[in-house]
């Protein structure tokens, strides 16, 4: 059976060694993937990947943290002068994301977990108006980050990302949700799907949001290399353990883990026009 990871970075340096074996140990389970970039450089790996493996598409993005300081929250610095100084070049992405088998703008978001000055938030809150100004050009689905702070302001960056998706109408998938239901609702009247990734294996803390949530709006991932699911906590995270995600979703919902895995690949296919 197939299954889908909507979201992961075999691209990453993590995989230097063994890249070949971990993506074929990944296809050999019948798992098809979504590389996700998260700034200049590692969205062309991203489209490089996906012209390797017909199981394989690509997205390209410059994810929030990236303000300048050392990029964090699951993404690695990159070299690029593009990337090392924050800034976003409408006219550089809008060439990635119309090369071939790009399917989708990220990701892109908020993270004020990582980036805690007011004047940073601010900037990021700018740059992401730009990148929604630019996914309303090129029509596609947006991958979204978003991390609230942890000094207890609850869903500051939920709020303000939902502010600004209020404004304009697009679609995508806010990825690896660790909002509340009362968000998630928020987010899914806005007609976008919400990710879930090996988190919920480990932690009851977002088992009511996903039982909220209809498995019609929902999307497996993993964010490879990181989050790896039990059994694997603690371990380098792959694409092949995306299994783990669905068997939970199935055990949350009480329903028969095919068809958490069949529905969830039939969404991915129908948000990101696969």
């Amino acid at each position: 059976m197939t299954i889908f990871d909507s979201h992961c970075h075999p691209q990453f340096p993590h995989y230097d060694k063994d890249r070949n074996e971990m993506m074929e140990h990944a296809l050999g389970e019948g798992v098809f993937m979504i590389c996700i970039g998260t700034d200049f450089e590692s969205s062309e790996k991203s489209i490089e990947l996906a012209a390797k493996y017909k199981e394989v598409w690509a997205t390209a993005g410059l994810h929030p943290t990236t303000i300048p300081q050392p990029a964090c929250g699951g993404v690695e610095p990159s070299t690029s002068n593009d990337n090392l100084n924050g800034k976003f070049n409408p006219q550089i992405y809008e060439k990635l994301l119309n090369q071939e088998k790009v399917v989708g703008f990220g990701e892109i978001g908020l993270d004020y977990y990582r980036t805690e000055k007011t004047e940073d938030q601010k900037a990021q809150k700018e740059r992401l108006e730009e990148q929604l100004e630019l996914a309303a050009k090129i029509n596609k689905p947006i991958v979204l980050h978003c991390r609230d702070s942890k000094t207890g302001s609850s869903g500051r960056a939920h709020n303000d990302l939902i502010n600004c998706l209020k404004e304009r109408s697009l679609c995508g998938v806010v990825h690896s949700f660790t909002g509340t239901s009362e968000e998630a609702k928020k987010y899914l009247d806005l007609d976008f799907y919400l990710g879930f990734n090996g988190i919920i294996t480990f932690t009851d803390q977002y088992d009511e949001t996903v039982k909220y949530t209809p498995l019609e709006k929902i999307l497996l991932e993993t964010d490879a290399p990181y989050l790896a699911p039990l059994p694997f906590r603690g371990q380098r995270n792959e694409p092949a353990y995306v299994k783990y995600v669905a068997e939970r979703i199935a055990q949350l919902k009480n329903i028969d883990y095919n068809r958490v895995v069949e529905q969830t690949f039939s969404n991915t296919k129908k948000l990101f026009g696969i």
